[in-house]
């Protein structure tokens, strides 16, 4: 998984320097960390513990009697 994210950041960094219409770098600095944290939250919502919780919560809300 973070071999897939340094390949696709690499590409993205690669293509930024080539794109004659980008014009600041702020650009492409805050498009590598929005990625960064979508994979930062990605690892914590497939962590066990979390995907434990999830689980217990979507079982609850099904099993709900109204």
């Amino acid at each position: 998984m973070l071999q897939r994210i340094r390949s696709w950041v690499r590409g993205m960094v690669r293509r930024a320097r080539s794109d004659g219409g980008m014009t600041t770098s702020e650009y492409a600095v805050g498009t590598i960390a929005a990625c960064a944290f979508a994979a930062v939250l990605y690892k914590v919502v497939t962590s066990p513990p979390v995907m434990t919780a999830l689980q217990s919560l979507l079982k609850d809300a099904l099993d709900a009697k109204f």
